[in-house]
């Protein structure tokens, strides 16, 4: 059931950890990148609630979620393949614009489908199971343009200013191919049960409604669950840190350590270390997801997150301290453990806060607390680095660790999740409200 998160995150990996250096390879400047950024948050906020409520609301041949998690897979690798064919910055990034879209749409029906199908004695276990997913297909697809170069002799051909190495794009059609792959693994080996519920069943015979489901979304705002509103303010400060990694982790290493300007034969090896350290993260996190199903059922999910939050957030304050590459790789081992919790933990949370025909829209909702934080970031950052970080990338790293640590703070003192109750209520995952 949680094999497509492989391939879903072939896309997401790739974008992550190469998108600023395609930016950077098409003559973008660093204060312009997080701003290029734009696109996931947007889409996010855009996309992930409709289809949530459009899913909710369906049910076809093959399902509730499945329809939505195939269409979006199949437009998404078109995206990859495009990707890095991309002539201008502006056409790379419309075609963000797309790929985020796309993979969003494919993605949100996955987070549902576990809370459809699996009991709750089996959440925490399921959304960790999502995280082992998450982290090896990351793992393969932030190295792969690393490994094309340094395992199978693949040139730099097409490197310098303007243009993409060649083990970039092989990367993004391999990543193109496993992304379709892993999804139709699940669609078709996968089960879904028809809702029976008398809203869904109501839902089905009302007309079409034009306005995508939007006004009942709005009106969801004002029952969502005090929990949800209470984790948001975790994710926001959350997210604002992994997005200060994603967006300035490459021009700060290219800069603080391999002393790299754009087209230049440093700057290629600064990208294929950047991919490197964030396969490191993403395979912690694989492994570490093992670590998480068993220590959870000890420390409850609170505990858990806030203290895997505050590995993270030392993980990124120590990048800014650093002289070496190799030293870099202790801060990616820090990120995954965090980087693992933060793909489950709160979900674990939220999943019992919600009502069982509204687990797509309020899933897709929950996004919004990502997504947010994400777009303030790339509307301000930009001109937070120029105004009080003297232009510094690694300073924005600085930055972002700084925010993780205020989310592990915020989940342990804000979140309404008591302690005396998990402890009792985690082993069967029946979490009190």
């Amino acid at each position: 059931m949680s094999f497509g998160f492989l391939g879903i995150q072939f896309g997401w990996g790739l974008q992550m950890a190469n998108m600023s250096a395609i930016y950077t390879y098409l003559g973008a400047n660093a204060s312009n990148i997080a701003i290029l950024w734009l696109a996931a948050p947007v889409t996010g906020v855009l996309i992930q609630p409709i289809i949530g409520q459009a899913s909710d609301r369906t049910w076809t041949r093959l399902g509730r979620r499945r329809p939505y998690i195939l269409g979006g897979a199949v437009l998404a690798s078109l995206a990859l393949i495009l990707m890095p064919n991309s002539p201008s910055i502006w056409i790379a990034a419309g075609l963000l614009w797309v790929l985020d879209g796309t993979i969003n749409a494919s993605m949100q029906p996955f987070r549902a489908l576990v809370a459809d199908n699996l009991p709750k004695e089996q959440n925490s276990k399921g959304f960790a199971i999502q995280s082992l997913f998450i982290g090896l297909g990351g793992t393969i697809a932030s190295a792969m343009p690393w490994m094309m170069t340094n395992w199978f002799g693949v040139t730099a051909e097409g490197a310098g200013k303007g243009h993409i190495p060649f083990s970039v794009t092989l990367s993004f059609y391999i990543g193109a191919v496993a992304f379709m792959g892993a999804v139709l693994w699940t669609v078709f080996t996968t089960k879904e049960y028809p809702p029976e519920i008398d809203e869904f069943k109501e839902a089905k015979v009302k007309k079409f409604d034009w306005s995508l489901g939007l006004r009942d979304i709005f009106a969801l705002f004002l029952k969502l669950p005090r929990r949800m509103w209470e984790l948001g303010l975790v994710q926001f400060f959350t997210w604002i840190g992994m997005f200060c990694l994603w967006v300035y982790f490459l021009p700060a290493i290219s800069k603080g350590i391999f002393k790299a300007v754009p087209g230049s034969v440093e700057m290629e090896a600064a990208g294929s270390w950047a991919g490197f350290c964030f396969a490191v993260y993403n395979a912690v996190c694989f492994a570490f997801s093992f670590v998480l199903i068993w220590v959870t059922k000890f420390l409850g999910p609170k505990l858990m997150h806030s203290i895997c939050l505050l590995i993270g957030a030392m993980g990124l304050i120590f990048v800014s301290f650093f002289s070496s590459q190799y030293y870099l790789l202790i801060s990616m081992i820090a990120i995954g453990i965090a980087w693992s919790s933060i793909l489950s933990m709160p979900y674990v949370m939220l999943t019992s806060a919600l009502p069982k025909d509204k687990i797509g829209v309020m899933m897709g909702m929950f996004n919004l607390f990502i997504v947010i934080p994400q777009i303030i970031a790339s509307s301000l950052l930009g001109f937070v680095m120029k105004i009080f970080l003297n232009n510094e990338p690694m300073n924005a790293i600085l930055l972002g660790g700084i925010s993780m640590g205020i989310a592990s703070i915020l989940t342990y003192l804000v979140v309404s999740y008591s302690k005396t109750t998990d402890a009792d209520e985690i082993k069967t995952g029946n979490i009190a409200h």
